[in-house]
């Protein structure tokens, strides 16, 4: 099981990685993401958990510099999304339709090294199942009943 990593944040704006006993940056801590190290970010002013606040100060940097991941047209929709009634679903559908895509990169980089034809046309299909599954789940979470015949939302009976 890999353990979690903690990293703190002192008054005096400094991270500290426990692990290696130094200061950090931000530069550090994105190298941790880019490595899949798990850890999280302590303040040490009240001992609350502020591993998102760092990564959305990465977030930020890395779309402040270079090419942006999200246009403005996607932050705006995103921001419609708080304090909605439907938040959670789309956060829930963000993640995981993210969790998906990394999977995918993950084997498509794998089985591009074996048979590329095949395994885009595998990657496809799967692709077609999952995104199908997702949108299924998304209906049914806004209150549609899916026909699992044709994959077509109904409206749901009263």
């Amino acid at each position: 099981m890999n353990k979690e990593r903690i990293l703190k944040k002192y008054p005096n704006r400094r991270l500290y990685d426990t692990e290696v006993s130094r200061y950090i940056t931000l530069v550090d801590v994105r190298e941790l993401v880019m490595n899949c190290v798990n850890f999280k970010v302590i303040d040490t002013a009240n001992d609350s958990d502020i591993t998102r606040s760092i990564l959305l100060q990465i977030m930020l940097e890395e779309e402040s510099g270079g090419e942006p991941l999200f246009s403005a047209c996607m932050l705006t929709q995103i921001i419609r999304f708080y304090g909605g009634a439907l938040q959670g679903m789309f956060a829930q559908y963000l993640e995981s339709s993210l969790d998906l895509f990394a999977r995918q990169r993950q084997e498509m980089t794998k089985t591009l090294s074996e048979t590329p034809l095949e395994a885009m046309a595998r990657m496809t299909q799967k692709n077609v199942e999952i995104w199908t599954e997702l949108q299924d789940e998304f209906l049914r979470a806004a209150g549609f009943s899916v026909d699992t015949d044709n994959n077509k939302p109904e409206d749901k009976p009263d």
